[in-house]
């Protein structure tokens, strides 16, 4: 099996970013999206992109229209009938995902692979949709896809396991960093980082600390490039409600239910900087947030930090994903100074386990407590 022509499904800035990634790598590429608006933004995003790493001089301009040449736009799924593998980057909607695939299955050659780009959804369900899911794969990219490195490689219990070989040697020859993982709702990365950052706008509800003190803390405390309420704005809080739902249907667990100051913003309209206002109002610049309470930091960045190194002691304890795929995912996906258990190895085990017990005990949330030896 080898491939020579790939094709992307949706065209918004993740869909051209893959487009993109794949040319540069000299592959001949399909973009398919729902509408002739849809297309035309996705040559946009592209030739943006492109324009970008000229201006950088990270590419030439003939290498810009090299890779321009490989790509071909349209609106008709039968344009990806000769693909040797397609990736859908659709919006987070199961429904849509689904409906998707049933047509990809019936216009990409039998021997096609498809592949999702989602990030949270069940792979299962959307292979469900096909006649061919052992041949149905999810491929999580990080956004920007040209830049990020770490990429999710997700099989089903349907999955051949040669398909999934293929998947991670053409990953690899991306220079991509693959993490080889099951189909678990959040996968690796949105897992550790939506608890995260949901727990983050829990002690925002409770007013246990101001979004400008959360956010200081964790750009000051570990260096993260930027804190968690500006993260959010980022990504986008509808995206993370929707995440969190997924992930909350899964493990029931009270803290992983979506933080009523995330879905009241929703509600509300205010869905970060997509729509100029979420925690924060960007309809000016703003400036990275700044909070003199040098305690309430320090609290902060204590409990949000032993809350998510220990969530990711046990991700790696149930055997789902190593040590090096954590650390990897949170660098290379989330752009953390550090990965946890990097973080864990300075700090020390038992410190950090004390610091579970300790955040446990205070709060009574039995999810903090450490693990058993």
């Amino acid at each position: 099996m080898s491939f020579s022509q790939i094709g992307v499904v949706g065209l918004g800035i993740m869909g051209a970013g893959i487009v993109e990634v794949f040319a540069r790598a000299g592959y001949q590429v399909v973009g398919v999206a729902e509408s002739a608006a849809a297309v035309d933004a996705g040559k946009s995003n592209l030739a943006k992109s492109l324009a970008r790493a000229a201006s950088k001089g990270k590419l030439s301009q003939e290498q810009s229209d090299e890779i321009t040449a490989r790509v071909s736009f349209g609106e008709d799924f039968e344009l990806l009938a000769d693909c040797d593998l397609v990736i859908e980057a659709a919006p987070e909607i199961l429904s849509l995902k689904v409906e998707i695939f049933s047509k990809l299955d019936a216009a990409v050659k039998p021997s096609g692979i498809l592949a999702t780009n989602t990030s949270s959804l069940s792979v299962t369900e959307i292979a469900n949709a096909t006649t061919r899911p052992e041949k149905v794969i999810g491929m999580h990219f990080f956004n920007p896809a040209p830049v990020q490195k770490f990429v999710e490689v997700i099989s089903t219990a349907h999955s051949d396991a040669h398909v999934v070989g293929k998947i991670v040697e053409l990953g690899n020859s991306l220079g991509k960093h693959l993490a080889q993982i099951s189909d678990q709702p959040g996968f690796i990365v949105n897992k550790l980082l939506l608890r995260y950052l949901n727990h983050a706008v829990q002690i925002l509800d409770a007013g246990q600390a101001t979004k400008e003190q959360m956010d200081a803390a964790m750009r000051e405390l570990s260096g993260y490039p930027m804190g968690p309420c500006e993260l959010l704005d980022l990504i986008g809080i509808d995206t993370c409600v929707e995440i969190l739902k997924t992930i909350h249907a899964d493990t029931k667990l009270e803290i992983d239910e979506p933080a009523a100051g995330m879905v009241s913003l929703v509600s509300a309209g205010a869905k970060g900087r997509k729509t100029g206002s979420g925690f924060y109002d960007y309809s000016e610049r703003l400036d990275a947030p700044t909070d003199p309470n040098e305690a309430i930091k320090n609290q902060v960045h204590n409990d949000l930090l032993m809350a998510y190194l220990g969530d990711c002691i046990a991700m790696e304890a149930t055997g789902y994903a190593s040590k090096t795929d954590i650390d990897s995912g949170m660098k290379l996906g989330c752009g953390l100074p550090k990965g946890p258990f990097e973080v864990i190895e300075s700090i020390g085990i038992e410190k950090v386990r004390a610091g579970q017990a300790e955040l446990a005990q205070r709060t009574g949330i039995a999810a903090y407590q450490p693990l058993p030896f």
